[in-house]
């Protein structure tokens, strides 16, 4: 019975390590591509300190700063962009999407918030601020996080102006760009980057300890 017991745990554990940092057979039928191999920031840049490949993890560790960018080496237009990622308690970080290398991107390309929405620091934010939101333009809708310390599955599909973030299965943003900033955005801020036709794809840090992992990307080509 100990053997049998053995045994089993040993087979869960194989297929556990497996299936991290993978493509599924139908993502390749689809034509996915992997962003993180599982061991190493290869075909990253940006910062590489306090971002580190780890345990078949991008980590970002906040004793060594926990803030700076890390972004795709390539560029993308229009894509469907699938993640996993663990919050801890009161964490914080980004999702930046067509983003130039340089500057804020929440303003000078999209920022989508990565965010503890349960964390108390966060009851008085304004809508658009909170997890999956197209920072300071859509806000998301909430409940849809698991427990700190759970991973949580997202998928982001940008296709021209329309967005959509769908998490844990759940469609949290589904807007226009074009739509949104109408009549100026709902932060009554300027947002340069909603126009942007293309870009990197990033991790924003802002100082907390999160984890990302099974990170892979289909573009989705003019036809």
């Amino acid at each position: 019975m100990k053997k049998s017991l053995f045994t089993f745990i040993l087979i869960l554990l194989y297929q556990f390590s497996f299936s991290q940092n993978q493509l599924s057979n139908m993502e390749k039928m689809e034509g996915y591509e992997l962003l993180f191999n599982g061991e190493n920031l290869n075909g990253w840049v940006g910062n590489k300190t306090d971002y580190v490949a780890e345990d078949g993890m991008i980590i970002i560790y906040p004793e060594k700063g926990g803030k700076g960018d890390l972004y795709t080496e390539k560029e993308y237009a229009n894509f469907i962009f699938r993640f996993e990622f663990q919050l801890t308690p009161g964490a914080n970080n980004g999702l930046g999407i067509r983003a130039p290398l340089d500057g804020n991107s929440a303003y000078k390309a999209m920022e989508l918030p990565i965010l503890d929405n349960t964390a108390e620091k966060y009851k008085d934010l304004h809508e658009y601020q909170y997890h999956g939101s197209v920072y300071g333009v859509i806000p998301a809708k909430r409940g849809f996080l698991k427990p700190v310390g759970e991973w949580n599955q997202q998928e982001v599909i940008a296709e021209g102006n329309n967005i959509k973030v769908i998490l844990n299965g759940e469609v949290i943003v589904d807007g226009n760009l074009k739509e949104a900033r109408k009549g100026g955005t709902m932060d009554g801020k300027k947002h340069p980057g909603l126009k942007n036709k293309k870009g990197h794809i990033g991790f924003l840090g802002h100082g907390d300890l999160v984890r990302f992992r099974n990170i892979r990307i289909k573009e989705i080509l003019a036809e």
